[in-house]
């Protein structure tokens, strides 16, 4: 389907160079698959006839309705929107928007109908986490940094008169906080660092935190609901199971929690997500079993579970009850399936698609659902990944690596535009899960964890030499690619072992660890020294395992793209690649994007980086 063409085509698009009729063409295909359209995040009203959501119909994720004469987009901003909360009194939605693609996010309320648009939060740089409504719908509950740029600190903001309450202690890993439905209770979700956290709860007239997941060792947890008494709180954690499982704490009348137990886990699947219905009788729950997402409903009063629907999609995400608790609305995709909206009906366990994500121009029935292979690390511990092969290949083919992010991340049979391009070029791809991924367990994903991180760079030397024993890739066109840590990994494949790769793409990723501590957000380095290790206690470990400390190493040619405005992973990483490789005369292409942050969310930008990555690899593969 691709040729040499292809490099022609993607080169000439980037210079604004004339091009044949045959390369436009080419050049059309690619921008088709890229420019496959999404719908996330549903949020019902009150009234459940309708449902707000994110939607990149316009070419940036923004907020719709979707309602019986179909959807409606609500606002139409330069910035990409995140999430979008519908208000329990039904007058507002809650959005956040990420100004420049950064992470300096910052809250809105707008009428469902467009109007009253309000900034919320304080603006400029601080940084705001939205984390939904009281039960009455009178307050957002935020987590704001503007104070001190290093805590987010838990707050509500009174809608009508603009006050703010703090209703607990800040904290770099804050994740979420609950209020309960009468307003005098809170709980408080707080990360330590990345892997461990805890639960707090407290009487907002007294305002002391009682712990509620005292555990040993390192355990997360999340919180699902509260019951509408605020006697018992639903959870998801891993403190005494390796994989993620429901548990539950009882709270007596004075507020004091009880002991937390696990109530239902699986050894072959991990919760990854639930919701708990507005009667308090159900809660969904979405496991992730081998990658792919199964459904259950949990009886709350029975502690029965019960089997949910046979899914038309390998991905499901963000459950959400409509008001009367008989359906969910959830977020659906999978390798061939672009992010629709799905509702499922409690009592058949009927599902239905509510919204069309555009694919103009690109043949669904064409791409390609991977298959999951396992293999063994030179320590003999289990690795696992995901094998995209172009359907009339046979042999070994050329093969890019794409390592996900994280590291706390997991490969799974997700929909990407550049999978799908590279594999209709005739290049496979594999989406490895690496020792510190998630999905297999808390002791799987301990494995890399700050001198153990070497062992997580082997699993690439031994990722690539499985695939190549097997017959399945090239030896001489093998290529390595990864988002954020996944850019990590790409630096430290073509650092480590510089002679395997003959082609690296680098997007946003890690390259010097000192840089990362002083210039990413100061609550992001609070969390990351466990994960990666103390930037002063630690300096010599870090200073070993940045890929930018043997950068002179490098030989293998790389494209590196970064955004502008990224405060998770500054530009100053991507800068020192490619100043230390121009100046050894390594090639090296380099493209900025100026109003992106971590990740691309507009359209022409991700057009742009899936034709130059496609036609970067088809170069260096000789195809």
């Amino acid at each position: 389907m691709y040729s040499r063409l292809l490099q022609r085509v993607a080169l000439a698009a980037l210079l604004g160079a004339a091009m044949p009729a045959a390369a436009l063409d080419t050049a059309a295909t690619v921008a088709a698959i890229a420019s496959i359209r999404s719908s996330t995040g549903a949020s019902h009203a009150p009234d459940g006839k309708r449902v707000a959501y994110i939607s990149n119909a316009s070419g940036s994720p923004q907020v719709w309705v979707l309602g019986a004469d179909g959807p409606v987009q609500v606002t139409n901003l330069a910035d990409p929107v995140q999430s979008v909360a519908w208000s329990p009194a039904g007058d507002w939605l809650a959005y956040d928007v990420a100004p420049g693609g950064g992470l300096n996010v910052q809250a809105h309320v707008v009428k469902p109908d467009g109007s009253g648009d309000r900034l919320v939060t304080s603006g400029g740089a601080s940084n705001n986490r939205l984390f939904g409504w009281t039960k009455d719908g009178k307050a957002l509950r935020l987590g704001s940094a503007a104070a001190d740029p290093s805590r987010f600190e838990p707050q509500l903001i009174d809608l009508a008169s603009g006050a703010v309450s703090k209703v607990g202690e800040g904290s770099a890993g804050l994740e979420s906080f609950l209020v309960s439905d009468d307003g005098r209770r809170v709980v408080i979700d707080r990360a330590v660092t990345r892997g461990d956290g805890n639960i707090w709860l407290a009487d907002r007239a007294g305002g002391v935190e009682r712990l509620v997941t005292p555990h040993k060792g390192r355990a997360q947890f999340s919180t699902i609901g509260l019951s509408s008494d605020a006697r018992r709180l639903w959870l998801i954690g891993n403190g005494d199971t390796d994989n993620y499982a429901l548990s539950a704490v009882d709270i007596a009348a004075d507020g004091t929690p009880g002991p937390l137990r696990t109530v239902l886990g699986r050894t072959n699947a991990e919760l990854e997500t639930a919701e708990l219905s507005d009667n308090g009788r159900t809660i969904a729950l979405v496991w992730s079993k081998g990658g792919r997402s199964e459904l259950s409903w949990f009886n709350t009063a029975t502690g029965k579970e019960r089997k949910g629907p046979e899914l038309p999609v390998d991905i499901v995400s963000a459950p959400n009850f409509s008001p009367d608790s008989t359906s969910l609305v959830m977020t659906g995709a999978g390798a061939a399936a672009p992010a629709n909206l799905y509702r499922v009906k409690l009592a058949t366990n009927d599902v239905s698609r509510l919204t069309n994500s555009a694919h103009d121009g690109v043949d669904l029935g064409g791409f390609v659902r991977p298959r999951l292979l396992e293999w063994q690390a030179r320590d003999d511990v289990k690795l696992s990944g995901w094998l995209y092969t172009p359907k009339s290949a046979t042999g070994q083919q050329p093969m890019v690596f794409i390592y996900h992010g994280g590291p706390e991340g997991q490969s799974r049979p997700s929909i990407s535009s550049d999978i799908q391009a590279l594999v209709a070029s005739g290049i496979s791809v594999l989406t490895p899960n690496v020792r510190g991924s998630t999905g297999a367990g808390k002791t799987f994903m301990e494995l890399d964890n700050g001198p153990l991180r070497v062992n997580g760079v082997t699993d690439i030397a031994d990722t690539s030499d499985h695939m190549v024993k097997a017959g399945l890739a090239d030896p001489k066109r093998l290529g390595i690619m990864g988002g954020s840590y996944g850019g990590y990994m790409v630096m430290a494949g073509v650092t480590e072992f510089p002679k395997m790769f003959a082609a690296g793409v680098n997007l946003y990723g890690v390259v010097n660890f000192d840089s990362f501590f002083k210039y990413t957000q100061p609550w992001m380095a609070a969390i990351s020294t466990v994960e990666y290790g103390d930037p002063v206690r630690d300096k010599a470990l870090l200073a070993k395992l940045s890929p930018l400390t043997n950068i002179d190493k490098v030989t293998t040619p790389l494209l590196v793209l970064h955004g502008a405005n990224d405060t998770n992973v500054p530009v100053i990483e991507a800068e020192q690649i490619v100043a230390s490789l121009k100046a050894r005369g390594v090639p090296v292409d380099y493209i900025l994007f100026p109003d992106e942050g971590h990740g691309w969310r507009k359209l022409p930008n991700r057009v742009k980086s899936t034709t130059a990555i496609v036609a970067f690899f088809s170069a260096k593969f000789g195809l």
